[in-house]
């Protein structure tokens, strides 16, 4: 698979009101295991070596989407971070990050400015001493953040607006975010969030459902039940859409041909795989590669 990587800075238009929020960089990384970080492309302002890290002029967010590395930042012991967390870095505070050899890792971020971004992040469930927010696998926040750099990347007519109103959209699930890890998960969610990290971590293979809920001795009825009551969604519809959800990346971001995505993503033939696409997704897998 063809290594990605995008990365756009913006200056704001005097023309253009940015709902207080000023968009000063956003991007997506996949780097891979075994190699320095960061890579080579790395932006020279934003460059830095793990021996004297770094400080910012501006807030980002980082999500980690897959794999696991280390972050350490001024007053706080060394942090293990895992795929679906969030890093939320203030201005003026130093810090470093980077992944395990073993294992790379896919980063989102953002960097931004502005007297909403300010206000937001300086309410009191928010702290630079606890920039660590876990959200798993989230849907709606991967979905947006794509949305935001498909916006970026098009430079389309009223793109910093609109771009401004998918961040504050990005704040505002952190923030709810933040809110719910204040409440401890039932005993439910808690058996749920694990099995969901097994499905995570095998989205392009056959699940057996039956032998996954024996395996955490739980029998497959209940199982079922509570998979929907805590997600929303059955077991079988949520790898589901977790596969096409990567699928979908694999056309945006590989030269991949749609049998090669077919067959990566545990599909039978690429006949299926592009009906259920479009059933499950309302367009056309080839319509989305012919965009690139």
């Amino acid at each position: 698979m063809k290594l990605f990587r995008k990365y756009f800075t913006l200056e704001s238009s005097p023309d253009e009101p940015n709902q207080g929020i000023n968009i000063l960089n956003v991007g997506h990384n996949i780097h891979p295991a075994n190699h320095p970080y960061p890579d080579i492309q790395h932006p020279n302002d934003y460059y830095f070596e793990w021996d004297k890290g770094r400080s910012l002029k501006e807030y980002q967010i980082i999500y980690i989407s897959k794999g696991e590395g280390y972050f350490e930042a001024n007053g706080l012991p060394p942090q293990v971070i895992e795929a679906g967390t969030i890093i939320l870095l203030y201005p003026g505070v130093w810090h470093r990050y980077r992944p395990k050899e073993t294992t790379g890792w896919e980063e989102y971020w953002v960097g931004f400015s502005g007297t909403y971004a300010h206000y937001l992040l300086e309410q009191e469930c928010f702290n630079p001493q606890n920039p660590i927010i876990i959200v798993g696998f989230n849907t709606e926040f991967l979905e947006t953040f794509s949305k935001l750099i498909e916006v970026i990347e098009a430079r389309g007519e009223f793109f910093q607006k609109l771009s401004s109103f998918l961040l504050i959209h990005l704040l505002g699930i952190v923030y709810a975010s933040v809110l719910l890890s204040n409440r401890k998960m039932s005993r439910k969610e808690e058996i749920i969030d694990k099995i969901r990290n097994e499905i995570h971590q095998n989205w392009d293979k056959d699940i057996d459902f039956e032998a996954l809920a024996k395996g955490f001795n739980l029998s497959y009825i209940w199982f079922r039940k509570t998979f929907k009551e805590v997600l929303g969604t059955s077991p079988n519809q949520y790898h589901l859409t977790f596969k096409l959800r990567k699928a979908e990346q694999l056309i945006q971001e590989t030269n991949m041909t749609l049998a090669e995505i077919a067959y990566r993503s545990g599909f039978e033939s690429e006949f299926y795989f592009s009906r259920i696409f479009k059933k499950k997704m309302n367009y056309n897998a080839s319509d989305l590669r012919r965009k690139k």
